[in-house]
């Protein structure tokens, strides 16, 4: 039964437009579509239906990690579901994990590691600006994670405080610099996610990469399109999430090999990169 302080996603299958609410006693949700009375949704169950003053229904649906981190409060640009989830994925942690990531921001993604490492998990985050850090941790605060995240407001030229993380990640402006403090907080065998927007910044970050000894060095991007979901007329939708940023992921070795040859093999077809449909069928 729903109460004060859960967090709810009210939906219209009229229009597809949603709200998401932390129910309060005595407010209302207003929409074009009338207003509905939190006081009313509370002690119904997600799944549920309340209608509008004006008589037009909403669902009462459970909000996804993905639908909060899209709407937090943000004085920076946000990373998309569409890269948090693959991040997750090929950073390989979980339940238990401690994570440590640069570049807080508003603290989305932040927000998404806290949920996926669980109470027993752990998420290091910083940013040099105080201002940013304040506004990640009443985000994390709303999503009910900050008990599972530590922010430190300061620079990393210095480096990271951890050892033996299970993931890092990169989203600053100059990844290449601080990719040997990366090495040095992660454990081996572990990876190095990166994210950047421009061409010339993923050259400066390879060329480091291969320096400190990384390997299985990945570069991609992903796109993303949904589809109107009217049974009488499938199609792509009219708007589209492309380019949002260019996404490198590497695996921290024991031992640092030469350089030169990891970049020389890195160059060579099918070397660095998921194997092409040629190599796949052999």
């Amino acid at each position: 039964m729903l109460s004060s302080g859960d967090l709810v996603l009210l939906w219209s299958p009229a229009k597809g437009d949603s709200f998401l609410v932390r129910l309060s006693p005595g407010a209302a949700q207003g929409s074009h579509l009338g207003q509905m009375r939190h006081d009313d949704i509370m002690g119904m169950e997600y799944g549920d239906v309340i209608s509008t003053n004006k008589g037009s229904p909403f669902f009462i649906l459970r909000p996804t990690v993905g639908e909060y981190t899209r709407r937090i409060k943000r004085q920076t640009q946000v990373i998309f579901p569409k890269d948090s989830g693959f991040i997750i994925q090929h950073l390989n942690f979980g339940p238990g994990s401690t994570v440590v990531e640069c570049g807080t921001g508003s603290g989305g993604l932040a927000c998404v590691f806290a949920h996926f490492v669980g109470d027993g998990g752990r998420v290091v985050s910083y940013d040099r600006r105080e201002e940013f850090s304040h506004l990640a941790e009443s985000n994390a605060e709303r999503w009910g994670v900050r008990d599972r995240i530590e922010f430190k407001t300061r620079d990393i030229w210095d480096g990271f405080d951890e050892r033996g993380a299970d993931a890092v990640f990169l989203d600053v402006q100059n990844p290449w610099d601080f990719i040997g403090a990366a090495r040095e907080a992660l454990a081996p065998g572990h990876r190095l996610g990166i994210l950047v927007p421009t061409f010339n910044q993923i050259e400066k970050t390879l060329v480091s990469l291969y320096s400190f000894g990384f390997v299985d060095v990945q570069v991609l991007e992903l796109l993303v399109r949904y589809f109107k979901t009217d049974p009488r007329r499938i199609r792509p939708d009219d708007t589209m999430t492309a380019h949002t940023g260019f996404l490198i992921f590497a695996a921290k070795a024991c031992r640092q090999p030469d350089a030169k040859s990891l970049a020389e093999d890195a160059s060579e077809p099918g070397r660095g990169s998921f194997p092409d449909e040629d190599e796949q069928s052999e």
